[in-house]
């Protein structure tokens, strides 16, 4: 398991409950939970609140989802359950579609108890009688915690039939799904769960109008719901408190330095120096050159930018994005176009297929930038990349197209002279490929 790191004391921490005012833990037995708090939301969205109030605080708390796209989630909740249907679903993915970034995976072990009660929140709000939690089919650590949890809460109360004695029904089923990047894709996932091929489904109608089954249909991340039940105790203000005006809240982020890496909860607006600094940041004799924020499919980020905040609004702005949660520094001396290189065959190697662009589109980029590090472009090669590059995400279906485009496009913004075909030496004649 992926050690959690130790963050300032003044840090707020809402996904993983502090026991020690510096570093977060919760109690795993479910018992100990309870007295912590565990559950106190669900009891104040039952007795005192009601759906249409739980929902109009997390419309006013500001809540944007933690699965990398950032939409509000009031708005979600208000759609599913204003949509007419004779039954509606939760969804929460705890899959972890990036196979280096492991935060969701880290919420679940630490603190299953959250997401539980998140879900539950979200399905009494907007009437579901049924939800799903999918996590990785071969994770069978993971898959044993989570379901002893879900068992847990059920013989508790907490989740099945009659939910603290409300007449509602929260019956919850762990799904452990195969599949490969796509699934941080939700509709992507809707079509796992379904037993289908996992594409991604034009849009509108969203899945929380017509999802599951074709039922409306309520898809978080595991973060976005773990963080509901703290929104529904302590309030709508006392969360926008906290982060950015634009980004209330804390998320988990994995950071990866030369000297030391692990998983932080850190408030959103936090620059990007104080969020590396937790993994010690690179090492003396080899300084910074890079940050790569958001996994594969994230932005190169250059050491002059460490200043702009960790936000969903700040980091567009740069070129790079939350993602799956994942910030790694790139030392000195490191091939950033082998590095690109890297990463757009990852991406286009993921890609689902159903679309052109995204198909052949995102092959002809990591060609181009193949080509770039053999040493064989031409001069017009960048003005290829970037118009084949603005083609892909002009026609994209979902967010994988449109962000796998990203390394290249960040890395040539700001690392333009490693990416000049006239700053990389031809082979010579007798080098040169038959």
């Amino acid at each position: 398991m992926t050690d959690l790191l130790r963050t300032p004391a003044g840090w707020p921490s809402i996904l993983l409950a502090r026991t020690d005012g510096t570093a977060p833990a919760v109690p795993t037995d479910l018992d100990a939970a309870v007295a912590a708090g565990a559950f106190e939301g669900l009891r104040r969205a039952i007795r005192d609140l009601g759906p249409v109030a739980t929902i109009a605080l997390i419309d006013a708390s500001g809540l944007r989802g933690r699965g990398g796209a950032g939409f509000p989630a009031g708005r979600k909740w208000r759609t599913a359950a204003a949509t007419e249907a004779p039954r509606r679903y939760v969804v929460a993915n705890g899959y972890g579609a990036d196979p280096a970034s492991h935060t969701d995976r880290a919420l679940l072990m630490h603190n299953p108890w959250a997401v539980l009660e998140g879900i539950a929140i979200a399905a009494i709000a907007i009437d579901a009688s049924e939800a799903f939690l999918a996590v990785r089919a071969e994770d069978s650590e993971l898959l044993a915690r989570v379901s002893a949890a879900v068992g847990s809460a059920t013989e508790t109360g907490f989740l099945g039939p009659d939910v603290l004695g409300s007449g509602r029904d929260v019956l919850l089923t762990v799904r452990p799904v195969q599949g490969a990047y796509m699934l941080g894709e939700e509709t992507v996932l809707l079509k796992a769960l379904e037993g289908k091929r996992g594409q991604p489904e034009q849009r509108p109608p969203h899945p929380a109008e017509r999802g599951l089954d074709g039922m409306p249909t309520l898809v978080h991340n595991v973060q976005t719901l773990a963080t509901v039940p703290w929104i529904v105790r302590e309030g709508a203000e006392a969360f926008r408190a906290t982060g950015s005006p634009d980004s209330p809240g804390t998320v988990l982020v994995q950071v990866r330095t030369s000297t030391g890496q692990g998983i932080a909860e850190v408030p959103l607006g936090t620059p990007l120096r104080d969020v590396l600094a937790l993994g010690d940041g690179s090492s003396a004799d080899r300084p910074l050159k890079a940050v790569l924020v958001g996994g594969p499919s994230g932005g190169l980020l250059p050491p002059d930018a460490l200043d702009t905040a960790y936000d969903f609004v700040s980091l567009r702005a740069a070129g790079a994005h939350l993602g799956s949660g994942s910030l790694v520094a790139v030392e000195d001396g490191t091939d950033l176009v082998e590095l690109v290189g890297v990463l757009t065959r990852f991406c286009s190697t993921e890609a689902c297929g159903k679309t052109i662009p995204c198909r052949i589109g995102t092959k002809r980029l990591a060609e181009l930038v193949g080509r770039r590090e053999a040493g064989l472009s031409t001069p017009m090669d960048p003005q290829l990349a970037t118009d084949l590059a603005a083609d892909i995400v002009g026609s994209a279906l979902c967010d994988h197209e449109r962000l796998a485009t990203l390394p290249l496009t960040s890395g040539m913004r700001y690392f333009a002279s490693e990416f000049d075909p006239a700053s990389r030496s031809q082979p010579a004649a007798s080098e040169a490929p038959r």
